[in-house]
């Protein structure tokens, strides 16, 4: 029986993509901050532990514990929609610690066991932002840029250890509480100048009147690193979500 861990299982994607495996007989790893039993259905396959991706001791503990994997799936991550001038620094760090480094550190705590077995997939799930330039959103993108950038070097890097490291751009999903709580942070944006607030008000307009591409739903993110684990033969960059796959043309 194959065991996968996934970040980020308190809500949205983390946690489709948690009860999609248990359903189809894998042993799950359910990760996130504060272990919720009642999020998904008791099964003697799964496990919540808790993880906090910034936190080393966190991370070392869930190594310990979750034991060896088949995969691993890096959703953890927090949004952020803000003008940059009204993002701080303490903010700017906060994001990249989670979205980016938070992302390495889980990698590199995990790849000793892969690499032992000489077997294994490393999925991380990055975001479509990276495919179009946006404005309010340039740290978030830059973190997650900074994933596709080390995934695609991680990949030629793994592929001689028999580890093979994928990439999933999910699109905007507006009715996550991902979604929601960056556009919470948009609408306060209280250190933004002036200048910025017409500005502000048009892109939240237009954010919650949706585009016109139909956006993500979970289940598009669900299949998409269900075919990235399951499938050796699956493009390294998968884009999941209508929006997503016409933005990566």
């Amino acid at each position: 029986m194959k065991t996968i861990l996934i970040t980020g299982c308190s809500s949205g994607f983390g946690l489709e993509i948690a009860r999609h495996f248990l359903a189809r007989g894998w042993q799950v790893v359910a990760t996130m901050r504060t272990p919720d039993p009642t999020l998904l259905p008791e099964s003697e396959r799964l496990r919540i532990l808790p993880l906090d991706v910034t936190d080393p001791a966190s991370i070392a503990a869930a190594v310990a514990e979750a034991g060896p994997l088949d995969a691993l799936v890096n959703n953890a991550g927090i949004g952020w929609m803000a003008p940059f001038e009204a993002t701080t620094p303490e903010s700017l760090r906060q994001i990249f610690e989670t979205n980016t480094f938070g992302t390495f550190e889980v990698i590199r705590a995990f790849l000793p066991g892969f690499r032992a077995r000489g077997a294994g997939v490393i999925v991380n799930v990055s975001s479509s932002v990276t495919l179009l330039p946006l404005p309010l959103v340039p740290v978030y993108t830059a973190s997650k840029a900074a994933v596709n950038a080390f995934s695609e070097c991680l990949a030629l890097e793994l592929a001689p250890l028999g580890i093979r490291t994928q990439l999933v751009l999910p699109g905007r999903a507006p009715g996550t509480r991902f979604g929601s709580n960056a556009r919470a942070i948009m609408s306060d944006a209280p250190q933004a100048p002036a200048d910025y607030a017409p500005f502000i008000a048009s892109a939240l307009e237009g954010f919650n009147a949706g585009s016109d591409e139909e956006p993500t739903r979970p289940e598009d993110v669900v299949q998409a690193v269900w075919r990235a684990v399951t499938d050796e033969d699956s493009p390294f960059c998968q884009p999941a979500g209508r929006d997503a796959e016409a933005l990566a043309g």
